[in-house]
Formats: C-alpha cells, structure tokens, sequence
C-alpha cells in the first residue's frame, strides 16, 4: 500500500479485512474514529493503517472445539474452553448500518456471522462462486452479511414482516438515498399540514379485526399513525415506499400501548404507563434518516465487493426450499431456527401485519402457522397423541415422560407439550432432509439452537438435532457453546408451561455444525 490518505475500502484492503470488519471496529471504539472529509468520507492516514494492521496481528482466533454429546453438566463440560465465536447475541447489531432498521427477538450477531464465514469457507475460492442460505431469514443478518462479503446468497422466511424487512434490506442497496432524503421531506410537510388540521380525518382506518385487550393506540397516537399510512400511496417508487413501510413498522410499537417483554404485551402489565400523545413523525423521520445515511455508506463499504452478489429471498417454508433451489448448490448454511420454547414469532408480529396490510384477519395467520417450523403448542395440544416419525430412543422415552406430567391439566399438561415436541422434531428430520440434498459435499451447515425446559423436563434440543441430522446422512461435526443463560425464561417460569424443578438447569445456547 502506498504511503498516502485512503477511503475505507482502500484502508481495509490495506489491512488484510473487509471493509465491513473495519467499519465494525470503529463503531464498537476498537481504536480511535479517524478524520472525514468534507463529504463526510473516512480517511485513512498510512499511520491510521499501520496502528490497525498492529490490532490485527494480536488477535487471536481458535479453531472450533470438539465437544462430547450427552453431557449431564453443561457448565463441567465448556468449563476453561476457548470460543472460536464471537457474542451471538443480538445486541451487536444495534449500531451498525443496515443490521440497525429492524429489532428481532431472535436475531443473532453480525459478528457470529462473520466469525461463521472465517471458520467454514475457503478463502481461496472466489466470493462470487460461494452461496450462503439462511432457512430461517428473519430480518435478514446473516443474507445481509453474506452481500457485504460478496458472497452469494438464498433466504426463506415465512413471516410476512419479517420477509419484507429482509427483502427491503438487500434491495436497498441499490436506492438512491438522495431519493428517500426528498421523499422523506415531502412526507414531513404533507404530514405537517394535516396534523394542525382539526377538520382533516385521515381516509386510512385501522384494521377492524386486529383485536387487542385495551386500544393498541391512543386516539391522538392513532390518529397520527393514520396520517403515516394516508401518505404511503403517494410514493410512486414501490422500493421507498417498501421501505417507509418497514420504517413505520419498526417503530410504531414504540409509540404503542404495548411493548415487548420480549412477547408482546401490554405496557401497563410490565408497570410502563400507557403512551397518550407521541411525536409519531419525528420517531420514524429518525428511522428513516438512520436507513438513508446506511443507503449512503453502503457504497464506500461494500460497492466493489457486493456489485457481484447475486441474492434470492422467499416468503416461504424452507421445507419448500427444493422447489426454488437446485441441489447441491449451498456452500454454507448460517441459521437459527424457531426453539423448542414456542415463542410465537408471528402472534408478536401481529401489529405490523395488520397495520402494514399484509393481514385482515387471525384466519389469515392460520396457514402460516400450519407450515411454521415446529408449529406452535397451540396449534398442536389438543390432537391425539402425534408420534414420532423416526426412531430415537432417548426422544421416544422423554417424550413419554413428559406426558405423564401434570395430566390434571389435561392438553395444558404434559400431553399438550409432548405433542408439540414431537411436531417440533418431526419438523426438524424433515428440514434436515431437505438439508442434505441442498447443502454441496464440501459444504458446512451452523444451526444455532438451544436446550429447552418444558413442565420441568429438560429436553437437549441440540444434541438431539445433531442425531437427527447424522439420521439423513448429514455428518455431525461440533456442537459448540455460544453461550449460557440464567434459568428464568417465561418457559420455565409460566405456570401454564412448568412444573417446579428440583434443581437449576442452566439455559444454554450452542451452534450445531452440520455437514455431508
């Protein structure tokens, strides 16, 4: 590298990373921000480098661990290990461009992701031959990562919000945010008008069939609200009128007489008092600003890198997956599937989906819940008794003993959540079936996912998982602890879904490494 100022994409070439890599470091205060022009561009001094190039040399990166399965002590057995993964958790993500726009209860770190394509890809070959799949594309991490990197990529995510916000995000790269910037001005003076205006009553009306205990909003808020979705249809350019929407989405809980707890429930039951006036347009004028500055920098991070990624988002099941996809044609699969807790991701998503228009009714959600990976304990508790539809012995008799918990209670027993289990694994044979043909036979599949505690039984999800994919023909490579979490999470605690343990179970998180 010559001795002379840069721009990010030159300084992180110079230091041996991605340019997205850099961008994180400066964010999280690694090391010092540097100097910008008069534009607002980063510029790299050869000194800014070479101090970098320092903090690079002096980390220190371990493969992944081999772990033995069936542990009785998950604590004894990840005591003294050295992760080869960074924080998974979501909390990362909250000051970086684009990983930002869209909280998600079940979002996992940009830094994982990342730490996954350091781990399982070959750096030799050539970024535009490499597909990346996320099954469960949520509001797209890992896709969205994967085009940073100039790497191909697939997603599948059959949450209608959900897939709008990842949709909205790998297109937004190619907007133009001096566009959102005008738009987002004439949005504040139509707005501006017709709030003053005592006589204006706003022609949207809120979704007559999304029902909730008290008012989601109040009158004032939810005036306002109306006044956001009456300007929608002036925005002739559908990918900024996509992306109003998501911003309005993002934020409009926020304003709500709700708020996640991490499910969705009133505010007043978690001693929040109830919003009665909010400054509606200013809170999603800020959203927007936030996605057109990431709009802005994208090009100075990624133009180069992500100009050849090729990308593919479906709002569907992943078990349809084989009907979009040739086989054999995934390099590395990054996810994390629905747990084995039954967190309703759709029911908590019902605001956006109703407002936004993409439900009118609760029968719209059925079907979506029918084809949900595991389903849900409600969808399930109430039919006879759903075997299994392979052989697993430690399944079959955990399963047993479950149903002989708490049968006073009938489907909120035992049998009720055995049923769910056994949906739950019958899904997941079935997604690694599908897994097994898609995935090239150089290919790595990391799959996140938990131990579950359900009427007091601790069901290793995990090592079970693991087993179902060494069933299929898949070959069982790590299970490596991301993390551990305290007991106490509403599925253990609920009274509905516990019984009292005898002692405390820890709560972990692993990433389940899969490959052919």
């Amino acid at each position: 590298m010559s001795a002379r100022n840069c721009f990010l994409t030159e300084g992180a070439s110079g230091v041996g990373v991605a340019p997205i890599t850099l961008k994180r470091w400066l964010l999280e205060g690694r090391f010092p921000e540097v100097q910008r022009d008069r534009n607002g561009w980063r510029i790299f001094t050869p000194e800014n480098i070479q101090r970098i190039k320092a903090f690079v040399e002096k980390q220190s990166f371990h493969g992944p661990m081999q772990l033995s399965l069936y542990q009785d002590n998950v604590s004894a057995v990840y005591e003294d290990k050295t992760a080869s993964f960074r924080d998974s958790a979501f909390n990362g993500n909250k000051k970086l461009p684009f990983h930002r726009w869209v909280p998600w209860i079940a979002g996992f770190s940009s830094n994982f992701v990342e730490d996954c394509f350091r781990n399982y890809l070959d750096p030799s070959i050539p970024a535009s031959e490499v597909t990346i799949l996320d099954p469960f594309a949520g509001v797209g991490t890992t896709l969205t990562e994967g085009i940073m990197h100039g790497y191909n990529v697939v997603g599948f995510e059959i949450n209608p919000y959900a897939y709008l916000a990842c949709k909205i995000k790998l297109s937004a790269r190619g907007l133009d945010a001096r566009l959102v910037d005008e738009q987002l001005q004439r949005f504040l003076q139509y707005y501006a008008a017709r709030v003053v205006d005592k006589d204006y009553k706003p022609r949207s009306r809120p979704p007559d069939k999304f029902g909730t205990r008290i008012a989601f909003f109040s009158p004032k808020v939810q005036r306002k609200a109306l006044i956001v979705i009456d300007y929608l249809p002036n925005i002739k350019n559908l990918e900024i009128r996509e992306l109003f929407q998501l911003a309005f989405g993002t934020v409009m809980v926020s304003f709500s007489n709700y708020s996640y707890e991490p499910s969705l429930g009133r505010r007043e039951s978690s001693g929040k008092e109830n919003i009665l006036d909010a400054p509606v347009e200013q809170i999603l004028a800020a959203k927007i600003r936030d996605m057109s500055s990431d709009i802005k920098e994208f090009e100075e991070l990624h133009g180069e890198v992500a100009s050849h990624s090729k990308t593919q988002v479906f709002n569907e099941t992943f078990f349809k997956a084989l009907d979009f996809c040739a086989e054999e044609t995934i390099d590395l699969l990054v996810t994390s599937p629905p747990y084995l807790n039954n967190y309703h991701y759709l029911r908590n998503t019902r605001p956006q989906l109703f407002w936004l228009g993409m439900a009118s009714d609760p029968k719209d959600l059925r079907p979506i819940e029918q084809q949900s990976f595991g389903k849900f304990w409600q969808t399930v508790r109430d039919q006879e008794t759903i075997p299994l539809d392979f052989h697993h012995a430690l399944l079959e008799k955990k399963l047993e003993l479950l149903r002989e918990i708490n049968t006073d209670r009938k489907t909120y027993g035992g049998h009720g959540w055995a049923n769910y289990a056994a949906t739950y694994f019958n899904d997941s044979y079935r997604f690694c079936e599908v897994l097994s043909k898609l995935l090239k036979p150089t290919g790595t599949a990391v799959v996140v996912i938990g131990n579950s505690i359900l009427q007091g039984l601790e069901i290793k999800t995990d090592e079970i998982f693991a087993d179902i994919g060494e069933m299929v023909g898949l070959r069982k490579k790590d299970i490596i602890l991301l993390r551990t979490k305290r007991t106490g999470s509403s599925i253990v605690d609920s009274s509905v879904r516990a019984a009292k343990t005898k002692k405390q179970t820890p709560l972990y998180e692993t990433a389940v490494v899969l490959g052919r």
